[in-house]
C-alpha cells in the first residue's frame, strides 16, 4: 500500500475515438471523483469531426486543488491504436500505461508500467450485438479502473441509476461491463496501482458544471425570454441549456410556455431578432463564437448607435477563419471590444469560470439594459464545455432586475421635453420608453442613421459629433458600472505584476503560488470587465513591469490596454499562449522565469512574498 502522498494527487487520461461513446464513460469517471469528495478538473480534447478521429479526456485530481491542466499523466488508459506511439510518450516516469491487449504491442518503454486488458475480446465474449460491443468497452475500463486507481464502486452504480434508472435493462447491461473489467483485475493483475485516489471533502458546498449550461441557466435568472441562435461549436450548449432550464421555469400559470427559442438562417439574423426583441421590451440574447462575431458587427453596430440593449455571449474557440472549432483561445478580444465600423466600443465581460458564467449572464442583462447598449460576455471553449468544480450557485431571492432609464406611461405624460437621445442626467445615458406604452405619446424613435436628440435625422455634422461624445461619456459611466478588477497583493513592495482574464486563472494562481514557495512575489490582477476600471490604471502606475498572460497570438489584451490607458507600453510584457490547449501552470513559470533570468533590471524589481503567520 502506497503512503498518503499518493493519493488524490494525479493525472488520468483517456485515449479514444470519436464517436466509439467514451465520452459517457469518462464523464461518469470525472463525476464519481467528484462525488467522492476529491477535487478534479476535466478537460474534453475532441475533433471538430463527428466520428472516427482521436480523442482524449483528461482528468486532474487533486487534494491540494491545484486544478490547472498540467502536461505529463501518471495514468493513461489508451484505447486508439493510431495515438498509441504519442499516447504513450505522454506518460511520465513511473506512470502507468493501460491498453486494450487484445492486440498484444512492445511499447519499448521499460521506465513505466504497463497494463493490457484485453477490453475487446471480453466484450466480444459477453455481447452478441456489434453496437453493444464497441460501446461497453468503455464501461468495462471504467470497472477496471475502480479497482486499479480505487474509485468507489457504489458511487458509480448510482450514477449509473441516475442515469439509466428508468430504463432497468441498460443499467443492468452496464453494471455487467463494470463486473467484467473489476473480475480481470481481481484475476490478474496485481492492485491498486501507486497512484490511488480515496474519499475526501473538499467538495463541500461545490457543484460541476460547464459554463455554458451555467450561462444558459444564468440568462433563465436573468429574466431572459427570447433566444434566438445560429448553432456554432463551442456556443451551441448554452442555448440548449437556456431552453431546457426554461421549459421547467419559464412556464405560465396555465402550463404553456414562456419563452421564444428561435433557430436563424444566419448568425447575422440570430442578432436581428435578439436586438428587436430587446427594442420590443423583451429581455433577449443570442450565442455565437468568432465567427458569427465577424457577421454579426453590422448589426452589432446598430444596437450601440440606436442604443438599444443587447447581451451576446460569445464563446471564444481558436481562428481566424473556421480555425480550430473544438480548441480553446481567447482570440476575439478585439473584434469584440470595438466590434462593428465606425467609432464605436462595446461592453465586454470576462468571467473566470462556470460560476462567474452564471452571476455574469444575470449581470449582463442588467448592464444592457443600464447603460442602453451591445454587452458581450466573452468566455472561451474551455470555460463552455468542460466540467468544472465551482462554488453552487446562490440565488437571492430579493434580487431586483435593472432595467435602467425607463418611463412607464405616467413618467412619460410627465416628462418635459422627452427626447430619446437627450442626455437629461449628465451621465451620457438617456431615458427611453417601451414601444406601445402609451397610446399617444409612446412613438418610440430609434435610427441607425445619424440623428438629433428627438430621434430625427440629421446630416449635421456638429449635432453627429455631439452623439458621439454622449455615447463615449456613456462608455465612461460604465466603468464604475461594471465588475471590478480583482487584484492580489501578494508583496507591498514588489514592482512587478502579472495581469490576466478568463479562464487562465487557475494557472496564473498556481504559478504565483509557485513562485511565493520559491521567495519570489509577484502581485496579481484579475481584469473582468472593459471599459476598464480606474484600479487597472492604478495597478500598472504602481508597477514598473508588467506581466498579460492570454492565449492569443497578437497580445490582443495588451494592444487594448495600451491603446486605452496612456503612456503604459513600455511597462507590459506579453506571455502568449496559442496552440487550442488550456494554459498550464509550468508554461508560465518557464516564460516568467525566463525574463528573470534574461534581464537584470527585473529581478532587482522583485520582492519577497508576504508571509502569513
Amino acid at each position: 500500500m502506497s503512503n498518503n502522498s499518493s493519493y488524490n494527487e494525479l493525472v488520468l487520461k483517456f485515449a479514444n475515438v470519436n464517436g466509439s461513446g467514451s465520452a459517457s464513460a469518462n464523464t461518469f469517471c470525472a463525476k464519481a471523483l467528484f462525488r467522492m469528495g476529491i477535487p478534479v478538473s476535466a478537460k474534453n480534447i475532441f475533433p471538430s469531426n463527428i466520428q472516427g478521429l482521436p480523442t482524449w479526456y483528461e482528468i486532474k485530481i487533486s487534494e491540494s486543488e491545484q486544478l490547472a491542466r498540467r502536461d505529463g499523466i501518471d495514468v493513461m488508459v489508451a484505447m486508439n491504436a493510431q495515438t498509441y506511439e504519442q499516447d504513450i510518450n505522454e506518460v511520465l516516469e513511473n506512470g502507468t500505461f493501460i491498453y486494450d491487449s487484445s492486440l498484444l504491442r512492445d511499447f519499448k518503454r521499460d521506465d513505466i508500467n504497463i497494463i493490457g486488458i484485453p477490453i475487446a475480446k471480453l466484450c466480444a465474449d459477453a455481447y452478441t450485438d456489434s453496437r453493444q460491443r464497441q460501446l461497453f468497452k468503455n464501461i468495462v475500463y471504467l470497472g477496471s479502473l475502480s479497482l486499479l486507481i480505487g474509485i468507489d464502486f457504489d458511487v458509480i452504480k448510482q450514477l449509473l441509476s441516475d442515469q439509466f434508472g428508468s430504463k432497468p435493462k441498460l443499467y443492468d447491461q452496464n453494471i455487467k461491463a463494470l463486473e467484467i473489467g473489476r473480475q480481470y483485475v481481481k484475476e490478474n493483475i496485481k492492485y491498486p496501482l501507486e497512484k490511488q485516489v480515496r474519499k475526501s471533502n473538499k467538495n463541500t458546498n461545490k457543484i460541476m458544471i460547464n459554463g455554458n449550461e451555467a450561462a444558459g441557466l444564468g440568462a433563465v435568472y436573468a429574466g431572459a425570454t427570447v433566444a434566438s441562435w445560429y448553432p456554432i461549436t463551442p456556443s451551441t450548449s448554452l442555448v440548449e441549456s437556456f431552453e431546457k432550464h426554461a421549459m421547467k421555469l419559464r412556464k405560465n400559470e396555465d402550463g404553456t410556455f414562456n419563452a421564444a427559442i428561435m433557430q436563424a438562417e444566419d448568425e447575422l439574423s440570430a442578432v436581428g431578432m435578439a436586438i428587436g426583441a430587446n427594442w420590443n421590451g423583451a429581455r433577449a440574447f443570442t450565442a455565437t463564437s468568432g465567427p458569427g462575431i465577424s457577421l454579426m458587427s453590422e448589426f452589432i453596430g446598430l444596437a450601440y448607435f440606436a442604443e438599444i440593449p443587447l447581451v451576446l455571449f460569445n464563446i471564444q474557440r481558436g481562428g481566424p477563419s473556421t480555425g480550430m472549432p473544438t480548441r480553446t483561445q481567447q482570440s476575439d478580444v478585439l473584434s469584440c471590444a470595438y466590434a462593428s465600423h465606425g467609432d464605436t466600443k462595446q461592453v465586454l465581460l470576462f468571467p473566470a469560470d462556470p460560476n462567474e458564467c452564471f452571476y455574469f449572464a444575470i449581470e449582463s442583462f442588467d448592464y444592457a439594459e443600464r447603460l442602453q447598449t451591445p454587452v458581450i460576455v466573452l468566455s472561451d471553449l474551455d470555460i463552455g464545455m468542460n466540467d468544472w468544480v465551482v462554488d453552487k450557485l446562490e440565488w437571492d431571492p430579493n434580487y431586483k432586475h435593472d432595467r435602467g432609464k425607463v418611463l412607464n406611461s405616467k413618467e412619460l405624460e410627465n416628462a418635459k421635453d422627452f427626447g430619446r437621445y437627450k442626455d437629461v442626467d449628465g451621465d451620457g445615458i438617456p431615458y427611453r420608453t417601451i414601444p406601445a406604452t402609451h397610446p399617444e405619446l409612446g412613438a418610440y424613435f430609434t435610427r441607425g442613421t445619424s440623428h438629433n436628440e428627438y430621434g430625427g435625422y440629421t446630416e449635421n455634422g456638429v449635432i453627429h459629433a455631439k452623439t458621439l461624445d454622449r455615447l463615449e461619456k456613456k462608455f465612461d459611466t460604465g466603468k464604475s458600472l461594471l465588475p471590478q478588477p480583482e487584484i492580489i497583493i501578494n508583496s507591498p513592495k514588489t514592482k512587478i505584476g502579472i495581469i490576466n482574464f478568463g479562464s487562465t486563472t487557475k494557472a496564473i494562481n498556481e504559478t504565483l503560488n509557485h513562485l511565493s514557495s520559491k521567495g519570489i512575489g509577484i502581485n496579481h490582477m484579475r481584469i473582468r470587465a472593459f471599459p476598464f476600471s480606474k484600479k487597472i490604471d492604478n495597478f500598472i502606475n504602481e508597477h514598473e513591469v508588467i506581466f498579460i498572460v492570454e492565449q492569443n497570438r497578437d497580445a490582443q489584451m495588451k494592444k487594448l490596454l495600451v491603446n486605452e490607458i496612456d503612456s503604459i507600453s513600455s511597462k507590459l510584457l506579453s506571455i502568449l499562449n496559442y496552440d487550442g490547449m488550456p494554459l498550464t501552470a509550468q508554461f508560465l513559470i518557464d516564460k516568467i522565469s525566463e525574463h528573470l533570468e534574461e534581464d537584470i533590471d527585473i529581478n532587482q524589481l522583485i520582492a519577497p512574498p508576504i508571509k502569513i503567520v
